[in-house]
């Protein structure tokens, strides 16, 4: 139950086991054009697609390298571990104009508005920052990216798929997911949508060999359509497998099912008296596809993880400085109804047992109201 990688899906699986085929094939490239119409639906995008061998943040570092050189600008906007990556990924190619706020708190606006009018070549940010469980203005900050003329790229890795994210609607030239999360398949793909305006902005002596996105897009608009370099080819089996279940579906079936699942989850948190780690206002918004929570008083991380571990059920921790302090639930993908129960049940169990439970609601209770109203 951790927000990545997360579970996978037999079929899925079972796609990786086919006998290997040459990635310059017009077998291969009947595969890849497949995944690529769906992925646009997955994205809702007419951009182009371009689907590169690596985890998401080679897609992060794609992007960032094929814009910013050594004198552009970028100004990223960080509240979490993958925001603050930007900006490491940033300061290895040009000029970064960081906006942090602290790790869990929602951005002011007022001062990203403040550093485009400054001047900037694009600007980064995280639209689900899975490290606080906080999903960001991407609306809002693609609305000020046009009317500053920035490009506006987007980490939408633990997003894409799971919660609302509307590439074209939002404007979001550059955006980014990975194969573990909401696709529910293994690690090991990076997919990035790229607009003409981000194309356009493209800077070849910046981009990195095998991260240029320029390379991608033109290989992918050969006949067959290809990849520069080679691909992980059991990995698009998987990948064509797993949008075909998710078109199956439904793409907004898919996303509604997530947001039920999180509904439970933070329904069952607050009838236990658990308090949720990130703050929200009118710009943003617990995620659906992880939940971050404070570890009970008087319990510890080991206790709580430690003691849901022995009893089968994995979930994840805090990261860097909130390291013991936080506890993360996923429910993204293939993730189920059970699944929820079952983590929920143990989670209440363990509670119990440090008497830590601050409340007399039962959260599987809770939890059921919104599963089976």
């Amino acid at each position: 139950m951790i927000p990545g990688p997360v579970m996978v899906a037999p079929r899925v699986l079972q796609a990786m086991a086919r006998p290997m085929i040459s990635h310059r094939s017009g077998e291969f490239g009947i595969i890849f054009d497949d995944c690529r119409t769906l992925l646009k639906e997955f994205f809702e995008t007419k951009n182009q697609i371009a689907i590169l061998t690596g985890s998401g943040t080679l897609g992060m570092d794609a992007a960032v390298g094929g814009l910013i050189g050594k004198d552009d600008t970028l100004v990223t906007v960080t509240n979490g571990k993958f925001g603050e990556r930007f900006t490491e990924i940033g300061e290895r190619y040009g000029k970064v104009v960081p906006l942090a706020f602290d790790w869990g708190k929602p951005f002011d606006l007022s001062r990203v508005e403040e550093a485009l009018e400054a001047g900037a070549k694009a600007i980064a940010m995280v639209h689900n920052e899975t490290s606080v469980g906080l999903v960001n203005p991407a609306k809002e900050i693609g609305n000020l990216a046009k009317k500053h003329g920035a490009v506006f790229i987007v980490d939408g890795i633990s997003s894409i798929g799971g919660n609302e994210f509307k590439t074209d609607e939002w404007g979001v030239d550059i955006a980014i997911t990975g194969s573990q999360k909401c696709l529910a398949m293994p690690p090991g793909l990076a997919i990035v949508s790229v607009s003409d305006k981000a194309i356009s902005a493209l800077n070849a002596k910046s981009a990195g060999y095998y991260s240029d996105l320029k390379a991608h897009l033109k290989s992918a608009s050969k006949s067959p359509a290809q990849t520069p370099f080679t691909p992980a080819v059991s990995l698009f089996f998987a990948l064509q497998e797993a949008l075909h279940m998710a078109a199956e579906e439904g793409f907004v079936a898919r996303r509604d099912r997530v947001a039920k699942l999180a509904g439970a989850v933070r329904a069952a948190a607050s009838a236990l008296g658990i308090e949720f780690f990130p703050e929200i206002n009118e710009h943003s918004g617990y995620s659906n596809t992880v939940t971050a929570m404070k570890i009970p008083k008087g319990m510890t991380d080991d206790k709580l993880r430690g003691g849901m571990k022995k009893q089968g059920v994995v979930v994840s921790g805090g990261q860097e400085t909130i390291k013991g302090k936080i506890f993360r639930i996923g429910t993204m993908g293939v993730c189920s109804e059970a699944d929820v129960m079952k983590t929920l049940e143990t989670l209440e169990q363990i509670m119990a047992k440090e008497g830590a439970l601050s409340k007399t609601g039962s959260g599987v209770e809770a939890a059921s109201k919104v599963l089976r109203p």
